[in-house]
């Protein structure tokens, strides 16, 4: 198997942009995949119809190389039939009351079924289908290889990288803790995955046969040239692109990101139930505070209704941010990715 991602994916470069469940956009992915990279898409909650709708815009966008990326299911994730939600509603009640939302009431499912994504996505036919949150079951791969379409999964440890590489991917993200967002664990607890960027990737590297794509911490030129000397054959980058015009992210958080410093991203369940790295805001501490977080995918409904609300609202919304968020202030894409190509080898620009 090649280890060469642009031959892989049929791209121009080895820079993949992370993608982002809930603040994707199509400009965004676009943007990178005409600039030569592999632009994603996340499809965290959509429905069959929407990821049509959603792929189809992409194609009317861009007629370069995509990935859609589906969240797999853990088997932890809870139904609102068997949740007790009393204590998280009360936690969340001020935040609801500060974006002028009224409580809503329980949908009949939090998630949509993963048969129901995949067929979509299998109709999109993107050039790669990206997975988080475990490792696809065979028949998955299978389908996909057969309809070829490349499949990437991420690993935050070697274990899960190799787990990954014996399900048959065609490529490893091996996701470090300084990564922003969703920590995308699944043979450990998220808290007990927390292995940095430098060290796992090279790890990873000697672990898997497959190409090993470096996310966290990479922000520019120095973090992409490191990537490449621990072994990587491309980086997935997400904080610097959604600082751009052409992401989804809000004014407000843009700002955020902007501003960053090192020690100014904490790792927390507040938002979701699931561990993810953003920048602390009231939202974040109101809920740690009142020490009421409803499990997976409760949470994450529960505050979706205030964050809906009040979409440019800092202190109301999940301010995703890795902590390399800093070291980016460019506010296109093209400049972004300017930026990280100029810090890969010769070989690869």
């Amino acid at each position: 198997m090649t280890r060469d991602i642009p031959t892989l994916f049929g791209i121009d470069a080895p820079i993949v942009l992370g993608p982002f469940g809930g603040l994707s956009s199509v400009a965004l992915t676009a943007a990178v995949s005409d600039a030569g990279g592999l632009g994603s898409f996340g499809l965290y909650g959509y429905s069959g119809a929407r990821i049509r709708e959603t792929a189809s815009a992409l194609r009317a966008a861009t007629n370069r190389p995509f990935a859609l990326n589906l969240w797999l299911p853990t088997g932890d994730e809870v139904s609102p039939a068997e949740t007790d939600l009393d204590a998280a509603r009360v936690a969340v009640a001020p935040l609801l009351a500060a974006a002028g939302a009224a409580a809503t009431v329980l949908p009949d499912t939090f998630l949509p079924d993963l048969g129901e994504q995949l067929e979509a996505v299998w109709d999109a036919a993107p050039a790669v289908l990206s997975v988080v949150f475990g490792v696809p079951a065979a028949e998955i791969v299978d389908e996909a290889h057969r309809r070829g379409i490349r499949v990437v999964g991420t690993a935050t440890s070697v274990a899960e990288a190799a787990a990954l590489a014996e399900g048959g991917v065609d490529a490893v993200v091996a996701s470090g803790a300084e990564a922003a967002g969703h920590r995308v664990s699944f043979l450990r607890r998220a808290e007990e995955s927390l292995v940095g960027t430098f060290a796992l990737v090279p790890q990873v590297v000697d672990a898997v046969d497959v190409p090993v794509i470096a996310a966290g911490g990479v922000a520019d030129r120095r973090g992409v040239a490191a990537a490449f000397a621990l072994g990587a054959a491309g980086v997935q980058v997400g904080s610097a692109f959604l600082q751009t015009r052409q992401s989804a992210a809000s004014d407000a958080h843009r700002t955020a990101l902007r501003a960053a410093a090192d020690t100014d991203t904490v790792l927390t369940r507040a938002m979701s139930g699931r561990l993810a790295r953003g920048i602390p805001n009231r939202a974040v501490r109101t809920i740690e505070a009142a020490g009421a977080i409803a499990p997976f995918p409760a949470q994450n409904w529960l505050t979706a209704a205030f964050r809906a609300a009040a979409p440019h609202d800092a202190d109301l919304i999940s301010l995703w941010a890795g902590q390399a968020a800093g070291l980016s202030h460019r506010g296109d894409v093209g400049e972004v990715f300017a930026e990280l190509a100029a810090g890969l080898p010769p070989a690869s620009r």
